[in-house]
């Protein structure tokens, strides 16, 4: 079931809206369903953080989610890999991260977060060794595809939809 569900309506619905991964949760649910979900892992998720919902996005079905499938699929193992543990948590928030990096924006924007240093916070506790290798503080997406690019010993490596964000020259500039 492809659910169309607000962030307004997910922050109502929301067990704890002021917690940080609640609301990053809630700001991909609002754009994209959860890729690599099972419903049954969408329902364990939703009774632990949206429980005033009766349903939460299923799986992407195409469109943009379909045809970067391999790609989200890439950042989702870069994520597990790095993951603090092996709780449903952790892998909830691996998915939102990975399929988060189709959107068009910053990954905190594409979270639907108001800043960057509240994405660091939930990187730093749901994936610290990961949060740890980036000691140039480079932007969080363009740090996902970075070490995908170094996996595939790509020299020259851009994150998706770069070239028509605002801040082009800031993410590109000297690191």
């Amino acid at each position: 079931m492809n659910t169309v569900v607000d962030v307004s309506q997910l922050m109502q619905a929301a067990r704890d809206p002021s917690d940080i991964v609640t609301q990053a949760l809630g700001g991909v649910l609002a754009q994209f369903p959860l890729h690599g979900l099972s419903q049954a892992e969408l329902a364990q998720l939703r009774a632990n953080y949206f429980p005033g919902l009766d349903a939460l996005p299923g799986p992407a079905t195409g469109g943009c989610e379909g045809l970067r499938a391999d790609e989200i699929a890439d950042v989702l193992a870069l994520l597990l890999e790095y993951r603090r543990d092996d709780s449903a948590a952790n892998r909830w928030v691996a998915h939102a991260l990975a399929t988060a990096c189709l959107g068009g924006n910053h990954l905190y924007q594409d979270l639907g977060l108001s800043h960057r240093r509240i994405l660091s916070n939930i990187l730093e506790q749901y994936f610290p060794a990961l949060f740890a290798k980036n000691t140039g503080n480079m932007k969080w997406k363009k740090f996902f595809y970075k070490q995908l690019c170094e996996r595939a010993e790509i020299q020259v490596c851009k994150a998706p939809s770069c070239k028509v964000c605002v801040d082009y020259k800031e993410c590109f500039g000297p690191e």
